[in-house]
């Protein structure tokens, strides 16, 4: 077993994987494989080991000094994701997380009430409440999630506000928008460009700012009157629809939800067919979120859980 490896490329032979080149501690390493190889580097991943491999566009594997081995136009694109629109509150008469943080017993009293209870903070995830909901009445199913955390800061890394904060996070389940990965050296460590392109299609942004409204109703019920919320982001100066369309992009961050980069289907020009085999190569499959041809309409952990099961099934039946 090799450990702290990194995928150079795949070893390809009159179209037949036979193994990889890796790298470990600075040595380059070739394994061979006799049955197939399974691809399960992610949506990230697996299309850049793809492209090193001289599997993708001709045109930009010929850019980068790759010779192309197969023609796969569509390795890399149809990027999507979960942006999720980080709406923000100060609250008032209420105890959040960003309080306990901020405080040196705060966090001795929530490692403590780990240590010895598992129990508290530690133990549980950092969003407290999930909701599905239909961002405007034409919608017949849920068409956003709703992510509530009991803290708030300004961007992922730093610390939590010093003021009593409620996030209200809340993501279109099911964007139209559509990004791309792929590799900009043949170089392994030349990490790829991503490009998610949120927000570019029209309903998306209309989903966005319709988002943050139905955020702004729901806070403005009667049972929170008594913490006097008061909107920290993206702020009550946002409201017309271009305002928020434009404001969107500011508070949105990705959920970590990429998908679609080596998309199944039944056309030639799927990157992979309903076996989860690569088009165009034999005794290679990409097992991950990448093959998802549409984002699921919500989190897609246990979707992805349920394409390796689907995966274990089809290799160990050899189909």
């Amino acid at each position: 077993m090799f450990k702290n490896c990194e995928v150079e490329s795949l070893i390809i032979k009159n179209k037949i994987v036979t193994g990889l080149k890796i790298k470990t501690n600075g040595t380059e390493l070739q394994v061979s494989c006799n049955k197939e190889v399974i691809l399960s580097a992610g949506s990230v991943g697996s299309p850049k080991i793809l492209e090193l491999s001289g599997i993708g566009n001709p045109k930009l594997l010929i850019k980068l000094g790759i010779k192309p081995i197969i023609d796969s136009k569509n390795v890399g694109e149809n990027l999507q994701d979960h942006l999720q629109l980080r709406v923000i509150y100060k609250l008032q008469n209420a105890k959040t997380l960003n309080q306990e943080i901020n405080s040196v017993f705060g966090k001795m009293k929530i490692g403590m009430e780990y240590l010895f209870k598992r129990k508290g903070p530690m133990s549980m995830a950092p969003s407290q409440l999930g909701v599905f909901a239909m961002s405007d009445s034409s919608y017949e199913m849920p068409n956003v999630q709703f992510h509530v955390q009991p803290l708030s800061l300004d961007k992922f890394g730093d610390p939590l506000h010093n003021f009593p904060g409620l996030t209200a996070s809340v993501c279109n389940l099911n964007p139209l928008s559509r990004g791309s990965v792929h590799i900009k050296s043949k170089d392994l460590k030349v990490q790829p460009e991503i490009n998610p392109n949120y927000l570019s299609h029209a309903t998306d942004k209309k989903v966005a700012a319709d988002s943050i409204k139905l955020a702004r109703k729901i806070i403005s019920q009667p049972s929170m009157k008594k913490y006097n919320p008061e909107e920290y982001a993206p702020g009550i100066n946002y409201q017309t629809d271009k305002d928020l369309e434009r404001v969107a992009g500011d508070i949105g961050t990705t959920i970590f939800h990429p998908v679609g980069t080596c998309a199944m289907g039944v056309r030639d020009d799927s990157v992979t067919n309903p076996n989860l085999k690569v088009n165009g190569i034999e005794k290679l499959r990409v097992v991950d979120a990448s093959i998802m041809p549409s984002i699921t309409s919500g989190n897609t952990n246990s979707p992805t859980l349920m394409i390796a099961e689907k995966a274990s099934e089809l290799i160990l039946n050899e189909v």
